[in-house]
């Protein structure tokens, strides 16, 4: 992402949550803050990129329905669907790990995510810890401020870049407590990542959380960014993004996740492809489509005593 602007992927996701919220007749999440977090000026601006990207004749024809242009373009974005589900994933494992006792929730790389407004009645005693980027922070304290919203002393945010500092590090300054078990969340952001900083944020969890803590993470199958996959509907959607400074760089195996964890401290419990995240939901009469195959969702469990190798 550019240094001193907000991730432009953040706020298509959170755009795109809002979106499903108030489209779909059976939504998955109920997210009527995703649409506020963003300024209209960057609607605005993300408006006129899609047009730009147009054909002529298809540009006047969307021109004629202007409203509707930056919802049809979320609405047919082969990410959509993933974005939703990912979402609705980590929420259910997060309300599971609260019955379980666990009271601290780490959102890394939080972006627009709505939870802290939301807050469903099985999180009321979450501490809850956003992490991101400064300038991504801001946006949204900004935004949030301007609805006149004062957050619960049990909401943290923390502006960091982790690029430039680790999640321990980060974590230290915080009320965080590293001998509690705590809850992850780090969706859609590994793809924009060398392997060796996602596996240095994968070993830092493990390291930050106690015994029992779990993780709930997004990845891309590595193979989806072989050049030989350039034309797939997944990899369509990384020119996009690329096209706006955040391009894709890294994936994981499917078949070597397990040992990936392993080496950093944690186990895995659940990896979920594209087609497996829509069977585990499709069922709720949702008119989401299956999300691609390549895309893949993780819940892994922090695995205290566990022998961790050096970093691949």
């Amino acid at each position: 992402m550019v240094e001193s602007l907000p991730s432009r992927t953040a706020l298509v996701t959170s755009l795109m949550r809002a979106l499903h919220s108030r489209s779909d007749p059976s939504p998955l999440l109920d997210d009527p803050w995703g649409d506020r977090l963003v300024p209209e000026v960057e609607r605005e601006r993300m408006i006129q990129r899609i047009l730009a990207r147009m054909e002529s004749d298809a540009r006047v024809r969307a021109m004629r329905a202007a409203d509707s242009v930056l919802d049809d373009f979320l609405l047919t974005n082969a990410a959509f669907p993933g974005v939703v589900i990912r979402s609705r994933y980590a929420e259910d494992a997060l309300r599971e790990a609260t019955i379980r006792g666990i009271r601290q929730y780490v959102l890394i790389g939080a972006g627009f995510d709505s939870f802290a407004l939301r807050r469903p009645p099985f999180s009321d005693a979450l501490r809850i810890f956003e992490i991101d980027h400064p300038a991504t922070q801001a946006m949204k304290a900004q935004r949030i401020k301007e609805y006149g919203i004062s957050l619960s002393p049990s909401v943290h945010f923390i502006a960091a870049d982790l690029a430039k500092e680790d999640l321990a590090t980060v974590l230290a300054r915080t009320a965080f407590r590293m001998d509690e078990a705590a809850f992850f969340s780090w969706l859609g952001v590994t793809v924009y990542l060398t392997r060796k900083a996602n596996l240095a944020t994968l070993r830092a969890v493990a390291t930050c959380g106690a015994q029992g803590s779990e993780l709930v993470f997004t990845y891309v199958d590595q193979s989806e960014l072989a050049s030989d996959r350039s034309q797939s509907p997944h990899n369509e959607n990384a020119k996009v993004v690329a096209a706006i400074g955040e391009p894709w760089i890294s994936g994981f195996n499917p078949n070597e996740i397990i040992n990936d964890l392993a080496s950093v401290g944690l186990e895995l419990v659940e990896n979920l492809d594209g087609k497996a995240m829509w069977d585990r939901y499709r069922g709720a009469n949702t008119t989401l489509r299956q999300p691609p195959a390549s895309l893949h969702i993780a819940l892994a469990r922090v695995v205290k005593g566990q022998r961790i190798s050096r970093l691949r």
